[in-house]
């Protein structure tokens, strides 16, 4: 549907309800007592008696009853039905089309959007959670949880990696009687109501919004969107190092070894994984070269993991057999590779299709 189009099925639709107080008044009782005349009418509402003709003949231009002329005129309601029958389809038709235009934010054209909606917000960040294939880190409060949990179990059957933070901690479901497994593979409780809402898809599309952005009563809201952005590193970054390591505890944590091979966006969680699995491991990482900026990839044999218990500190050391190479997250300065993905497997590096 052109924009043109549905400009119009709006107007039409408009029209058909903007009904005025003596339409509405004399709309419902002729719809109550099937036929009544102009008097009756009067009698029964607050109409003075000289608007009622004009009254129900903007009614009859709507459709909405019919007029008999006869004396006196009589005016019959129409079935609504009928009367509404056109309408309804055209509502349920423009609403698809409305709907079809609200919730496809523009990710391919805007690297970085400001919205200040809340409803806008909440889809991107429904959005971030659907379309990550591999690994999605979130801030959220208990609401949105319950907001976001369909979804959120469906990308974990899936097998999409989910750390999940939910704040403030006082008011987490109790882990006794909550599933946090079915909805994420690690979560954990923070203190304080400041806590931003966050959601990172694969590390490269990221929403950052202020809990006051998705309350009601809040006028002042606003949320971020970095998509493909090299901004982006920002959230992730905040996410990882400030959000996350600052936990007050962790709910639940799946403790199942996953199989190899594994796609990592996060290089915090990647060493995590090689510490606590332990034994061989073999990667290919993607990503840029600190000091010329362009894009390498390498592979060889993980000879050395960087990890601290806090999760602040995150590196590991690849041998690709001509070199050994310190690999490092995002915005990566004293490593030589910046990864973006991790390919990691046991035997040999994975295979990555180009």
């Amino acid at each position: 549907m052109s924009t043109e189009d549905l400009r119009g099925q709006l107007e039409r639709v408009g029209d058909r309800f903007d009904l005025g107080e003596y339409e509405i008044d004399a709309y419902l009782a002729v719809l109550e007592q099937g036929t009544l005349t102009a008097s009756e009418i009067a009698e029964r509402t607050e109409i003075p008696q000289p608007r009622v003709y004009d009254t129900v003949r903007s009614l009859s231009d709507r459709g909405l009853v019919e007029l008999r002329e006869s004396r006196p005129m009589k005016i019959t309601a129409v079935d609504p039905s009928m009367a509404f029958g056109e309408v309804t389809e055209s509502i349920d038709e423009m609403i698809a089309e409305l709907d079809a235009r609200y919730t496809a934010p523009a990710r391919d054209t805007e690297a970085v959007s400001l919205v200040k909606s809340r409803s806008t917000i909440l889809k991107y960040v429904e959005d971030a959670i659907e379309s990550a294939e591999y690994e999605l880190a979130l801030s959220l409060t208990p609401e949105l949880l319950e907001r976001f949990e369909e979804q959120l179990r469906r990308q974990c059957a899936s097998g999409v990696t989910i750390d999940l933070l939910l704040t403030p901690a006082a008011e987490v479901p109790d882990p006794a009687e909550y599933g946090y497994l079915d909805v994420a593979t690690t979560v954990r409780a923070r203190n304080g109501i400041t806590t931003p809402i966050i959601a990172v898809a694969d590390w490269e599309y990221s929403v950052y919004a202020t809990q006051d952005a998705i309350r009601n009563n809040e006028r002042d809201r606003y949320g971020v969107i970095f998509n493909r952005s090299a901004l982006g590193f920002l959230v992730s970054g905040f996410f990882g190092t400030v959000l996350w390591t600052t936990a007050s505890r962790t709910l639940a944590e799946n403790g199942a070894g996953r199989s190899f091979p594994r796609r990592y966006a996060s290089i915090r969680r990647c060493v995590k994984d090689l510490h606590n699995d332990g034994g061989e491991f073999h990667a290919t990482i993607e990503g840029r070269d600190v000091e010329t900026g362009r894009k390498r990839s390498v592979s060889g044999k993980i000879i050395d993991v960087e990890f601290d218990p806090s999760e602040q500190v995150a590196g590991l050391t690849v041998d690709t057999g001509d070199e050994r190479l310190a690999i490092g997250g995002l915005v990566a300065a004293f490593e030589d590779i910046e990864a973006h993905e991790i390919h990691v497997g046991r035997e040999r590096p994975p295979d990555v299709g180009r």
